[in-house]
């Protein structure tokens, strides 16, 4: 008898422990940022947000605990091959959220897992449709095409896809001597034309400095001509502006009293101020035959003059 009472309150005394154990299950703390799903015999019952919560006991159950922070998930490196035929290993990361915890814990087994396989699958078709080249250009437009995809499930999967980085795109060694062999050519190449681009600069240049210089020149030349013209036509300009200013005075010195006389014994004096140097040697002249009777020489002239005018 006393071993049935002993084992009689070891039962009790575990069932104590087992019910004390499950009112404690009941009672639920929720942190920040998170949310429990709770079943009610089997099936969905409600979503516990953050704060405190008291379940039914042995009705009621905490099944997923789902973190509504935005993880940053590592997607492992994978061998894809491009449209030109050369593998390549690419690996990225994904950010995604909870945005429905109940999609979350239903809707996909894993959806981490998930995520993963689609982003994989996905950078394989798109890369599958690049040349080696395009690969390492395009990587916004892949990670945009893996996002796009991924968010096609966000609804059923109850996630949010921010984005989707890739990290590394390797190639094997060969693939990278040859490019960079293509790269060396391609950096020689531009080289190349860059210093072709500045001997024609340079010459062409040159052609202008030169062109510019016979143009200067020939303009200097062509005004130091209209300036010399401009110039002589003032000085006859100005000597034939003089002579007939000096015309009119000897008319009008004329036309005065004594005025004839006056300009007869100037004609005389030079008349015999030009015979006095007939007798140099260096002049060889033809003279009248009386040079002494100047009435009569200037007489002869007046007729020769005249007769001329007559024959005209």
């Amino acid at each position: 008898m006393e071993g049935l009472e002993i084992f009689s309150k070891v039962i009790l005394g575990v069932f104590a422990v087992y019910l004390t154990f499950k009112f404690l299950q009941a009672i639920r703390l929720v942190p920040n940022q998170y949310a429990h799903i709770v079943e009610r015999l089997g099936n969905y019952h409600t979503t516990l947000g953050p704060g405190f919560h008291a379940l039914i006991p042995f009705l009621d159950k905490v099944v997923y605990k789902q973190d509504l922070r935005e993880e940053t998930i590592e997607v492992e490196p994978q061998e894809c091959f491009t449209k030109d035929n050369v593998k390549v290993e690419v690996d990225g990361v994904i950010y995604i959220s909870v945005m429905d915890p109940v999609n979350a814990s239903y809707g996909v087994t894993d959806y981490r897992y998930a995520a993963v396989q689609l982003a994989q699958t996905t950078t394989r078709s798109v890369i599958g449709q690049m040349d080696l080249d395009e690969t390492f250009e395009e990587r916004a437009k892949m990670s945009m095409e893996v996002v796009k995809v991924l968010s096609e499930m966000e609804q059923s999967w109850g996630i949010k896809v921010h984005r989707y980085e890739i990290k590394n795109i390797l190639t094997p060694r060969t693939v990278q001597k040859a490019m960079e062999r293509q790269m060396t050519a391609e950096r020689e190449r531009r080289a190349i034309i860059a210093r072709s681009e500045g001997v024609q600069g340079s010459r062409v240049n040159d052609a202008q400095g030169r062109r510019a210089e016979i143009i200067n020149i020939s303009e200097a030349e062509m005004q130091r001509r209209i300036n010399e013209a401009e110039g002589r036509a003032q000085e006859i300009e100005a000597i034939a502006e003089a002579t007939a200013r000096s015309i009119e005075e000897v008319a009008d010195a004329l036309m005065q009293p004594g005025g004839t006389d006056a300009m007869q014994l100037q004609l005389k004096e030079k008349y015999i101020g030009l015979l006095s140097g007939l007798g140099r040697k260096e002049n060889q002249i033809i003279i009248p035959k009386d040079l002494s009777n100047y009435d009569a020489l200037m007489e002869g002239l007046s007729l020769s003059e005249l007769n001329e005018k007559k024959k005209k």
